[in-house]
């Protein structure tokens, strides 16, 4: 039992792991996030025991209550990262302290028990630990983590629960996008937004990406890859992707990213854009862009890039932007240099093939 920092795994190994020679043949080609390892973690938390029941167990299905509160009220909160086969055989994590700490931000805003920074790092260790084999070795492939919890009370009324369930998962992952590194489409929506002043656009919980869908299929229907929300307010300032946030870079070679006001997600992606950025020496500007200045700057010239990025699929290029009033290209429509320049400096960290002057790699074996 806890409510601090520190709690020992029990660990129940799967009776029936998936064979060598089956595994090695799904990591070959994972796609993505349809592939999962042989454990999952799960800790319990109840109002005055706190954590408890930390275990590593078979990965395998839950059982819940029709009655079970996230089904009702949807209390729940996730986090994605990432855990990457090193050159020398390793395995790394990159700044799992920052979704640790944006895990707890989100249990805050969602009114749910805050995970231990602690708890929360030593449970993908654990997980790592025991599915070392799982991680993939080739490039662009990684090992996808997906901690998240939500409210398991069964209880039928509107307030935060009193038992919490904790669960980490794990999936081999290749590119996000099928087509790989190559610029994506995206639609900017006029009807839809994502999330609006006070809301919990800042929190990684499942409603925003739920409320996300119908925008995105409507991307789809006008041939593209990603939908672009504008400000809930104004219905002019671009605010983020899906499920991704966007820069701008300009002739100059300033980049420029809206700036964070509790609407927009605050991506371990972004922050390390930014901060990469600024080490070599580029300017990075956080400021309101509408979506008008963008067609005009790309109109101009000034434009010359725009890149989403996220953790899953790191930095993609966006080429084609399509809306109702019709569409235009950044540039020549192809990747361009820096933002290209930028993914591989990101992955070289992430995989240790580069120095690290920020200390974000963590070696877990």
């Amino acid at each position: 039992m806890s409510g601090g920092g520190k709690l020992e795994f029990e660990v129940r190994p799967n009776p029936a792991p998936v064979a060598a020679a089956e595994r090695d043949a799904l990591l070959a080609n994972p796609g993505f996030g349809r592939i999962f390892t042989d454990h999952m973690v799960t800790i319990r938390w109840a109002e005055g025991k706190g954590w408890y029941d930390a275990r590593i167990e078979p990965y395998g299905p839950l059982t819940l209550d029709p009655a079970t509160a996230v089904l009702h009220y949807a209390q729940e909160i996730f986090e994605g990262m990432k855990a990457y086969r090193t050159d020398d055989g390793g395995v790394a994590l990159f700044r799992p302290e920052a979704n640790a700490a944006r895990f707890a931000a989100s249990a805050q805003r969602m009114a749910m028990a805050p995970l231990p920074e602690q708890v929360f790092l030593d449970s993908l260790r654990a997980l790592i630990e025991v599915d070392r084999e799982w991680v993939p070795a080739s490039d662009e492939a990684s090992l996808y983590l997906r901690p998240f919890m939500y409210a398991s009370e069964v209880f039928l009324g509107v307030k935060p629960a009193s038992e919490y369930l904790y669960l980490v998962i794990a999936s081999p992952v290749g590119a996000y996008f099928a087509s790989g590194v190559t610029p994506v489409q995206v639609w900017v929506s006029d009807d839809y937004t994502r999330a609006g002043p006070g809301g919990t656009g800042a929190a990684k919980c499942g409603g925003n990406y739920a409320a996300s869908l119908a925008a995105h299929a409507e991307a789809v229907s006008h041939g593209c890859d990603q939908v672009v929300f504008l400000d809930a307010v104004h219905r002019k300032y671009v605010d983020e992707l899906g499920g991704m946030n966007v820069f701008f870079v300009y002739d100059d070679g300033t980049l420029v990213t809206p700036e964070l006001t509790g609407t927009i997600l605050p991506g371990v992606t972004r922050d390390s854009v930014i901060t990469l950025a600024r080490h070599h020496g580029r300017t990075v500007v956080e400021r309101p862009v509408s979506f008008e200045q963008w067609r005009a700057d790309a109109a101009s010239g000034r434009l010359r890039e725009v890149f989403a990025c996220g953790t899953a699929a790191v930095l993609t290029p966006i080429g084609t932007v399509r809306s109702s009033d019709g569409e235009f290209r950044v540039a020549d429509g192809g990747p361009g240099e820096v933002t290209m320049s930028l993914r591989s400096q990101l992955i070289d960290i992430q995989r240790g093939r580069a120095e690290d002057p920020f200390g974000w790699v963590q070696r877990v074996l």
